[in-house]
């Protein structure tokens, strides 16, 4: 559902030999044969958001795996949906690995069912973030294997909305890859199997950082609805992306997440908007997340992360992790076992379709839904100034999510008389209510 002209992240970072990945993995039970295409060999998938990050996983599933075919695409917007499903039939369609007939493009809020239930066994997910909690729901109760992008959710009521979906997943023997690509990639992975077995000694800090110079922008369409409007600049609201926080630096979060070997059990920080709107005309529309935040991320042995993450040109950037223990302190880069692609990205397809052949254990929703959920976890605490505790906030979130999804509805956050958007204030704002 993300515009088409947005860059792909794959674009940009294919190639990296900084992504990376460890393979743990949870649930995943008897294989189900209902969620493969019964009698062929063939995996059929539905893309479902066509923007440039649907596009490039797509692209990525394709090239990584033979006998697979997308069939199907779906998005918010006609416009990504047809060029989605032009370009995947122009580039893969000879050599039999896309075939999207003009009635398995299917478009609007509800287009998800219309994929998911159009006889595929694979969903590819890459809509915003705010969506997919109730798409990746509908996909396991529909027994179908899943790509989902990071970050899986932007609130307390996703979270277990996921962790529920999860446990069906498992029951079902679904297999779940999150695009959480640093888990696919062998630097990581044997750097961080160096650090369980005492690299540093005992733990004591992590330190992790997303900090860039900003993101696109869309300009208003005189003739476009609010809901419109918002999908279409998704990024830039906390009920579509979740903020900053989560939509890349989820991606640090999970390293630290992965080298502790838990979730934090509370987080306090600070953040703000200091330039993200600040020139920008009211009448072309604006938006409401900050533009940078810092937290300290509490575990449940004491140990700590600190977080840093920022969308704010000529200052100090920076993308990656450090880690600080009894026996010294380094990053979690290392040498670990040839893979079947250098190139992380195209890994993390394979991995999932090797799942999903050879009926392997694998179910990364269970870590994609606690590293998004610590991503919240930070934003709550930014957003409101206060100490947040996981376990209360995972029962008593609120939900950001429109009361109606429709284009004709309005989402939660409206604009003023002025145009402007009200951004959350330290100290007023209150992560439960």
């Amino acid at each position: 559902m993300s515009d088409s002209r947005e860059v792909s992240r794959r674009d940009l970072l294919k190639g990296s030999t900084a992504a990376v990945a460890g393979l743990t993995l949870a649930g995943g039970l008897s294989f189900t044969r209902t969620a493969h295409a019964a009698g062929s060999d063939v995996v059929k998938i539905a893309l479902i958001g066509c923007g440039g990050r649907g596009q490039g996983a797509a692209f990525d599933c394709l090239s990584a795996n033979e006998q697979v075919k997308i069939v199907a695409v779906a998005d918010a917007f006609e416009g990504n949906a047809r060029g989605a499903a032009d370009r995947l039939n122009r580039t893969f369609k000879k050599e039999g690995k896309a075939d999207v007939a003009p009635d398995h493009v299917f478009v609007g809020l509800d287009a998800y069912k219309k994929a998911i239930d159009c006889g595929v066994d694979m969903i590819i997910q890459a809509t915003p973030p705010g969506f997919r909690p109730a798409h990746y729901e509908y996909a396991i109760n529909a027994g179908k294997h899943v790509f989902m992008e990071k970050p899986c959710c932007v609130d307390a009521p996703g979270f277990n909305k996921l962790m529920k979906a999860n446990k069906l997943a498992d029951e079902k023997g679904l297999k779940v890859v999150v695009g959480l690509q640093r888990r696919h990639d062998s630097g990581y992975q044997g750097g961080i199997e160096e650090i369980h077995n005492g690299k540093y000694g005992e733990l004591i800090l992590a330190r992790v950082y997303w900090n860039g110079d900003g993101i696109w922008f869309r300009d208003r369409s005189p003739s476009e609805t609010e809901m419109e409007y918002q999908v279409k600049n998704w990024y830039h609201f906390a009920w579509l992306s979740g903020d900053n926080i989560c939509e890349q630096h989820v991606h640090n979060l999970d390293v630290a997440n992965w080298v502790m070997g838990d979730h934090p059990v509370k987080a306090n920080g600070m953040g703000s908007c200091i330039l993200r709107y600040k020139n920008r005309d009211p009448k072309k529309g604006m938006g409401q997340i900050f533009d940078n935040h810092f937290v300290e991320f509490t575990y449940k042995n004491g140990s700590k992360m600190l977080s840093q993450c920022r969308h704010i040109p000529n200052t100090w950037g920076g993308d990656g992790e450090q880690v600080h223990g009894s026996k010294g302190k380094g990053g979690v880069g290392g040498r670990g076992p040839k893979l079947k692609f250098s190139n992380a990205y195209e890994q993390e397809h394979y991995d999932l379709l090797q799942a999903i052949r050879n009926n392997e254990k694998r179910n990364e929703g269970w870590y994609g839904a606690t590293s998004s959920f610590t991503a919240v976890l930070g934003r709550m605490a930014t957003y409101s100034g206060k100490e947040v505790y996981w376990d209360e906030l995972v029962a008593k979130g609120k939900t950001e999510m429109p009361d109606v999804l429709a284009w004709d509805a309005n989402p939660k956050v409206m604009p003023d008389k002025n145009g402007c958007y009200v951004i959350p204030t330290p100290g007023v704002y209150n992560p439960y209510a």
